[in-house]
This record gives structure tokens, sequence and C-alpha cells, in this order.
């Protein structure tokens, strides 16, 4: 008896998400392999005339072109889906295409944007600079502030976008409260969800319309490949989105989604395993550094809010060593474990600096009013021994007199 693909509802509602991760999507070919297979093909061959023009005319089922289908790429879009709970999702080259397409595909010139002030880098010059150039209107708030938002609201404000936790402050949103208030007011909520990922924090669970990823991070969670994923209704992600993508070719490629595939089997035991080493590492850095930012740890302003959206705080989180640019950078040059790294969500720990790497592009006043500042460093917690770890961080904070 030939067994089901893991793209039957019937049977992949019942599935949990580890479940999920590892089965769910899922198309096997005639020759019944157990690993999803890659399909390295641009384009595709049809039987009759006919049958290409069926199915460019959107009358017959079958792949036309691999800018706009391919069964590999399918089978990790249907699975990012159900794990994050959604109708349909879209895979991408890359996060920031993801996070660029999932904006522009929905905004016209004369359109008002809400963002949270604390974004990655990239993420704010979307806001900042490209939108404005197109005649879209920005407006950035403090995303914990509800009440910001509410003001920030215009007749012709039509999304609202935001990451949590975000990078590399770490704010907290209030996901329930922004999303409702969106709702409320006819306003489209985009959530960028890559350093949480559907295995710890499932935005639409709290309301949202549209959440984005870069699953170059924790998704692969290896650093081996590049790629980006948009999740939302059927009507938004094939009526909205499907045109944007189609026309401007922001497409992932079939080896880097059977490279994510292959990652997500394993993404509910690396994320769970990672959060527990940041948290003895960010316990460790509590009582040598001035301050670290981690929403599992108490000390963070929302650590209750934090635990009630998220299954874990996740392997990343920040710190200030206190002093400027020259001990932040004196501490990266002590290490000899952890690598100096601008990624994140990977196996391995890396730490970046993120006035000098992420957010160079960002100007500096708006660095610092989000909390930027010159001795802020930002630390991916990796599947290293989590006391290695430490005695590398200890070492290298003594080299600069900490």
């Amino acid at each position: 008896m030939k067994r089901h693909s893991g793209q039957d509802p019937k049977i992949t509602a019942g599935w949990r998400p580890a479940t999920l991760a590892v089965r769910g999507g899922t198309a096997r070919s005639e020759y019944g392999e157990t690993s999803e297979a890659l399909f390295l093909t641009s384009g595709y061959s049809y039987d009759r005339a006919e049958d290409a023009a069926a199915r460019f005319a959107g009358e017959q089922q079958g792949m036309t072109y691999s800018r706009l289908q391919n069964p590999t790429v399918e089978m990790l879009e249907k699975r990012i889906a159900l794990l994050e709970g959604a109708q349909a999702c879209r895979a991408t080259a890359t996060g920031m295409s993801a996070m660029t397409a999932a904006l522009l595909c929905q905004l016209s010139a004369g359109d008002h944007v809400v963002a949270g002030k604390a974004l990655f880098g990239s993420c704010r010059w979307l806001t900042d600079t490209l939108l404005p150039k197109f005649g879209i209107a920005t407006t950035t708030v403090d995303a914990r502030d509800l009440a910001a938002w509410e003001a920030a609201i215009r007749p012709n404000t039509k999304l609202f976008f935001f990451e949590t936790p975000a990078n590399p402050t770490m704010d907290v949103v209030d996901l329930a409260a922004v999303c409702g208030l969106a709702k409320a007011h006819g306003i489209v909520s985009v959530v960028d969800n890559a350093f949480a990922t559907p295995a710890l924090q499932r935005p639409m669970d709290f309301g949202a319309d549209v959440v984005a990823y870069s699953a170059t991070k924790m998704m692969d969670g290896q650093g081996r490949v590049l790629a980006g994923a948009i999740c939302g209704s059927e009507d938004f992600i094939l009526n909205t989105l499907l045109p944007f993508h189609r026309n401007t070719g922001p497409t992932l490629s079939a080896f880097n989604a059977w490279v994510v595939l292959k990652g997500l089997e394993t993404l509910d035991l690396r994320i769970r395993r990672q959060s527990e080493n940041a948290i003895k590492v960010a316990n460790f850095l509590e009582s040598r550094v001035a301050r670290v930012v981690y929403p599992g740890l108490p000390s963070h302003p929302q650590h209750m809010l934090a635990m009630q959206q998220m299954v874990m705080a996740g392997p990343i989180f920040s710190l200030y060593v206190g002093g400027g640019r020259a001990e932040a950078h004196g501490l990266l040059n002590g290490l000899q474990l952890i690598d100096i790294s601008n990624n994140i969500g990977d196996s391995r720990s890396l730490m970046t600096h993120p006035a000098s790497t992420t957010h160079y592009g960002m100007a500096e006043e708006a660095r610092l009013e989000v909390g930027i500042t010159e001795d802020m460093l930002r630390i991916n917690v990796g599947l290293e021994d989590p006391e290695d770890l430490i005695a590398d961080l200890d070492q290298a904070l003594g080299a600069i007199g900490r």
C-alpha cells in the first residue's frame, strides 16, 4: 500500500509541529523516495501544445516555469505553511526579498506605513529610504507602546510592520494588542518572525495577517544557504503576493529549498537546545557586563509577555559591555571559540557588533534612539557545550579587564 504524501489536510491536521517539520508537505515521485527529491530544472515540457496553453491559462494543474513553480520549492512552501498555521506560503531567494515583497506587493503611492523603530538594519532602510522613494509615507514608533501605534494611524495607513523579538534590541511587541489594533482599523499587520520561527512563536495565532521570514537563519540553521518565506491567507498569497513575485522574480532555487527542508527536520531539536544554552550563557554574562537584554531572563522588562507569546526565548540576545567600541571590539578580538560573524540562527555560536555591521547603514541618530550603542554586541548561542562558550567569554572579558 502506498503511504500518504504528507499533503493530505485530513491527515496533517492532527500532526504536531515536530512531526510537521519532518514530514509536512512531502510529495513523492513514482520512485517512492524517502527523502525529498531535488528537482533541478528551469522549465517543464508538455505532451501537447493545448496542455501548455491550458496551464498558462490556469485551466490545468501542473508546472510551467521554475520562477513560478518547482516541486522541491513547493514542498518547502507547504511545510512552512503547515508549521505556521497559515493557509499558504511563498518562498523567496533571501530574507530581505521576503520582507521587500511582503511590503511592496500591497502598497502603492499615497499609502502610509507604521513600523517599529527597532528593526533589522536593512528593514529600516526599506521603511526609511525605499518606500518614500515611491511615494509611500512611513512613520516609525516604539513598537512596545500600543498608544504610539494608535496615534500614528492616518486615514491612508495601509500596513503595520514590526519584528518581535526585535533585532538587535530584543524588544518584545505585544502581538495580540498590535495586530488587534490593526485589524480594528482595517490595516494589514506584517510580522518579521525570523528570531523565533514558528517552532517558538506563531504570530498568526495572535492575529497577524502576514508573517515573513529569513529562512537563512534558524530554518536552515547551519549557515549554508540564503532563503526567505512569506506566509498568509490563500487569497493574499495568490492574488496579492503572487503577481508581484511572478513578475519581479525573487525566486528561491530548488537546491536552497532542499537544504532548508533538511534544516527544518531538526529545527525543533536545535532551537530548543540552543535556547537552553542561551539561558546559561546569559546568566553568566549578567554578572560580568553592564547589561544583558534577553527575553528569557527575568531581568528583561517584557519577560512575562515574551513567555506568554513564545515557547522559549530563542538562541539570540544582546549585551552591553560598558564603555564604547574599543571595549566591544576588544571582547570580539579576544574570542577563541565563538566566531565574529554577522549571521544568526547558526548551530555555531556567533557574535557581532551591530553598530558597525548589521546596522551600519542606519543613521547614527536612529541607532542611538533604539539603543544600538557602540558597546552593544549581539550573540547567537549555538549547539556547543555552554560551559565551553562561557569559558571563552570569560577569558575574552578578562582580556579587556572585565
